[in-house]
């Protein structure tokens, strides 16, 4: 059952001129299922912000809050300057919203769902005609901008997609999950979108399950488990908390990998694989050789790798990490 409730009347905190999204204290239930347990976030205008989390981690329900299609039971976020709960208008008005699956008319061409569009914004016929003339380029969709979009293929269409939210010029622009289902060259499409957004001074907010996706686009990066921001920083930092390196070890048995498997930052139990952090120093890898396998008998071989946002997010969500009382910043 949804809650009706309205938000608690707590004192809001001064503006944050410098931020195109900042949040305090969000929380949201659903009947006894708590979604979001006092999430609070900051975005710089003109960057890309990406928040990562499990299935069910809350990061859709932010999303909707942030985008005003939700209203928060406790809690106060800001969006282009204007509050999300008292001001939904002015927010609708500075923002773009792009789910997972592409909402485009496709009984109508490529060019007739952006002049579309912009016929709804408020544009006359001939200004709607040029906007999306320029939005069909933009997006390199020119050459197929009289086709049906059923025509369309899945990049396409997410393109499409994009361009027919920046009609109007938002000032951020929220995608949740973007490139879900796309092939490898549809998601790099995606990618090269996003980095033209954001060098244009748009705020891109990005929720991801891809890590590498990630890894390349955000400026700063946050971890959600179980409607709690369990890390933010960016990509280095967040792996540096986490060890900089990862020692993968490669045990004898079973009962050995066992024994090591609930510190290990990465798991492969078919090749009896245990990942564990590190800092990659010679000093540090001898010691922790040396503390798994003191008797010279568990181990069978070993390799040092680069730790990924993957040992991060698998670090930070895995069983537990939901009863960390702090967001850890850096």
């Amino acid at each position: 059952m949804m809650s009706t409730g309205r938000p608690a009347a707590t004192r809001r905190p001064p503006p944050d001129t410098a931020a195109a999204i900042e949040a305090h204290g969000l929380r949201k239930s659903y009947g006894k299922v708590t979604v979001l347990d006092g999430v609070g976030l900051r975005v710089e205008r003109g960057s890309v912000f990406s928040l990562l989390g499990p299935n069910g981690a809350g990061k859709t329900t932010t999303v909707r809050i942030l985008a005003t299609l939700t209203t928060p039971d406790a809690g106060h976020a800001r969006v282009a300057g204007h509050d999300v709960t008292a001001e939904r208008g002015r927010v609708r008005r500075a923002i773009s919203l792009t789910g997972q699956f592409a909402a485009v008319d496709e009984k109508q061409t490529g060019e007739e769902n952006l002049r579309m569009m912009a016929r709804l914004s408020g544009r006359s016929r001939a200004a709607s005609r040029r906007r999306a003339a320029e939005l069909l380029e933009r997006f390199d969709l020119a050459a197929a901008g009289r086709r049906l979009a059923v025509t369309y293929s899945g990049g396409m269409r997410r393109r499409l997609d994009l361009a027919a939210g920046l009609v109007g010029d938002p000032e951020v622009v929220f995608l949740d999950e973007p490139t879900t289902g796309l092939d490898p060259r549809s998601r790099q499409e995606l990618w090269q979108v996003v980095r033209d957004l954001s060098g244009r001074g748009t705020t891109v907010f990005l929720t991801t399950q891809y890590l590498e996706e990630a890894d390349r686009l955000a400026d700063r990066v946050a971890v959600m488990d179980a409607g709690r921001m369990v890390a933010e920083g960016t990509a280095a930092e967040l792996k540096a908390e986490v060890g900089g390196h990862r020692l993968d070890i490669v045990f004898t048995d079973r009962a050995a990998y066992a024994r090591h498997e609930e510190r290990a930052v990465h798991r492969s139990p078919d090749s009896l694989t245990l990942g564990l952090p590190t800092d990659g120093t010679a000093l540090e890898v001898r010691a922790l050789l040396d503390a798994v396998d003191p008797e010279r008998r568990d181990v069978s071989r070993f390799s040092l790798h680069t730790t990924t946002l993957d040992d991060v997010f698998l670090s930070l969500t895995r069983t537990g990490s939901a009863s960390r009382q702090e967001t850890t910043h850096v």
